[in-house]
C-alpha cells in the first residue's frame, strides 16, 4: 500500500524567519568580525539578541510546533529515538533535533552575553566592558571567540543531519522554507498563532533593545 502523503503546515512564518534570520546573522557576524567592521558587528549582535529573546517568548506563547513544551523531551526519549529504526514520525522537531535547537540557542546566548564585555584591545569594547576588570574582560573575550567556533561545529553537525534526512527522503529545508511538510498519516493540523501576535511581540522586544543599546551604537556609525 502506498503511503498517504498528507501535506500539512507545521512551521509558522515567525519560526521560519527566526531560523533563516539566525543563519544570515551568523554569516554577517562572522564577516564583520573578520573584516574589522565592529560597529556593524555590534548592530548585528543586537539584532541577534532581539531574535533570540523573541524565540524564547514565542516558545512559550506561540504556535503549537514552536512551543518548547511540544518538542522538548527527556534525554531518555532522545536516546530511544536515536536507537529506533525506522524513526517514528515527528510533526515538528524530533527529540534529537529539539536538543540541537536548544543547545544552539544556549550557545548563541553565551556568545552574545560575553560579547557585551569583550574587547579587541584597540578600538572596540562591549557596552559593559567598563564595569569589569581587564583580566575578566580578557577571559570573556576568549570565551566569546571560542564559543563562535563551537557554534560553527554544532551548526556543521546540524547541516550534516539535514543532509542525511534529505537522502532518506525527508526534506527539512523545504519544510523550513515553505512551512509545509509531508506526513505519512492523517495527522491533525497543528495550531498556528497569528503572525500579527508575533509582530507585536517582536516589535516590543526590538524597541527595548534599540533604546537600551542599539541606539548608542548607531549614534557612532
Amino acid at each position: 500500500m502506498q503511503p498517504n502523503n498528507n501535506r500539512i503546515k507545521v512551521w509558522d512564518l515567525p519560526v521560519r524567519i527566526f531560523h533563516w534570520g539566525m543563519v544570515s546573522l551568523l554569516a554577517l557576524l562572522w564577516w564583520t568580525a573578520d573584516a574589522g567592521e565592529m560597529e556593524l558587528h555590534q548592530v548585528m549582535a543586537y539584532l541577534l539578541c532581539s531574535l533570540l529573546v523573541f524565540r524564547v517568548v514565542w516558545g512559550v506563547v506561540g504556535s503549537e510546533t514552536a512551543k518548547f513544551s511540544q518538542f522538548l523531551r527527556s534525554p531518555k526519549a532522545a536516546l530511544q529515538y536515536a536507537k529506533s529504526n525506522p524513526k517514528p514520525e515527528s510533526i515538528g522537531h524530533n527529540p534529537l533535533g529539539a536538543f540541537m535547537v536548544v543547545l544552539l540557542m544556549l550557545l548563541l546566548m553565551v556568545q552574545f552575553s560575553t560579547g557585551l564585555f569583550a574587547t579587541d584591545d584597540i578600538f572596540t569594547e562591549g557596552p559593559l566592558n567598563r564595569y569589569i576588570s581587564s583580566d575578566l574582560a580578557s577571559t570573556l573575550t576568549w570565551i566569546h571567540k571560542q564559543a563562535f567556533n563551537v557554534i560553527l561545529a554544532f551548526a556543521a553537525i546540524h547541516v550534516l543531519a539535514i543532509i542525511i534526512y534529505l537522502i532518506k527522503g525527508d526534506n527539512l529545508i523545504a519544510a523550513m522554507i515553505t512551512g509545509y511538510k509531508k506526513v505519512n498519516a492523517q495527522v491533525a493540523q497543528p495550531k498556528l498563532r497569528s503572525i500579527w501576535i508575533a509582530l507585536v511581540i517582536f516589535a516590543g522586544i526590538f524597541s527595548v533593545v534599540w533604546f537600551v543599546e542599539l541606539g548608542n551604537v548607531v549614534a557612532y556609525l
